[in-house]
């Protein structure tokens, strides 16, 4: 009997045992200390979740044109598109000091691949086959494609988009540009495709090319300072609903992009980008329209 009554004392002490093992187990645990780094959905001022802490990367290409930069030096905060960047940073709770510059290739910055930048200025258009790749903030410039030709060449005198079917056309590979030709002119020879507009601008000098296509501010800044026997024809008109636009570059899924949008509408609201639009691409007036 004693012995029966101690053993059954015993299951029952196990099973208590066991039971309160459950509990424990069962019961809400104390969650660990949170780490320094700031959620991904954070946008407080200075404290976004950086490729460095504290610091601000931000990418584009070497070298850097004008009127988009100046110098060839993107850090100086001067041509459009620094002071676009710098803007932009303040906006994100950056000093200039906090912002760091790197250079990537054009295509490189909207290719597949993890980036090591927070965001990429590059006078790289929205679109919907860039977005499978990589994310885009709201668009901070609306940009049109303009024609360049020596003035004494026939495509100079085109009034057209028919009147460029026949010659010979270039732009830089992996741009709008070169979708313009091939998806609004539709020309009758293949056109050159460059990896710089450097080489394509080469090429229109040497007589290589007829003419070129870049965006409408570049157009300016290359007739005016660099091709100066050289005109521009015209522009073509935006395809689609809404206009090109060119939007900040950020890795496919970063936690920052909805943050940097923001920056960039709130930009946009106030009137700043109206305004460092005025200051850097005032020479880039209205052109004829080409249909």
């Amino acid at each position: 009997m004693h012995l029966a009554l101690s053993t059954l004392r015993g299951a029952a002490s196990a099973a208590t045992v066991a039971l309160l093992a459950v509990a424990v187990g069962c019961a809400p645990q104390p969650e660990e200390k949170a780490a320094d780094k700031p959620s991904a959905a954070s946008c407080a001022k200075g404290k976004l979740a950086t490729e460095v802490s504290g610091k601000l990367t931000i990418a584009t290409d070497e070298p850097a044109y004008e009127p988009w930069f100046k110098d060839d030096k993107p850090a100086n905060g001067k041509g459009f598109e620094s002071a676009v960047a710098y803007a932009v940073a303040k906006q994100l709770g950056y000093t200039e000091g906090d912002v760091v510059w790197q250079t990537v290739p054009f295509n490189k910055a909207f290719a597949p691949g993890e980036k090591t930048f927070d965001f990429d200025i590059n006078q790289v258009s929205i679109s919907d086959e860039r977005k499978r790749a990589v994310d885009f903030s709201s668009g901070y410039y609306d940009v049109r494609q303009a024609v360049i030709a020596l003035k004494d060449s026939k495509a100079a005198k085109a009034k057209s988009i028919a009147d460029l079917k026949g010659v010979k056309l270039g732009a830089q590979v992996g741009t709008t540009s070169l979708n313009y030709i091939n998806d609004v002119v539709k020309p009758t020879q293949d056109p050159a495709a460059y990896a710089k507009n450097d080489q394509a601008k080469s090429a229109l000098k040497n007589g290589q090319v007829d003419a070129i296509v870049v965006d409408l501010p570049t157009a300016f800044y290359i007739t005016a300072a660099e091709v100066t026997d050289a005109r521009i024809v015209g522009q073509f008109e935006n395809t689609g609903g809404k206009p090109e636009q060119f939007g900040l570059v950020l890795d496919k899924g970063s936690a920052l992009t909805s943050c940097v949008t923001d920056a960039v509408d709130a930009l946009r609201e106030d009137g700043t980008l109206a305004s460092i639009e005025k200051q850097w691409l005032s020479d880039a007036v209205d052109a004829p329209v080409l249909k």
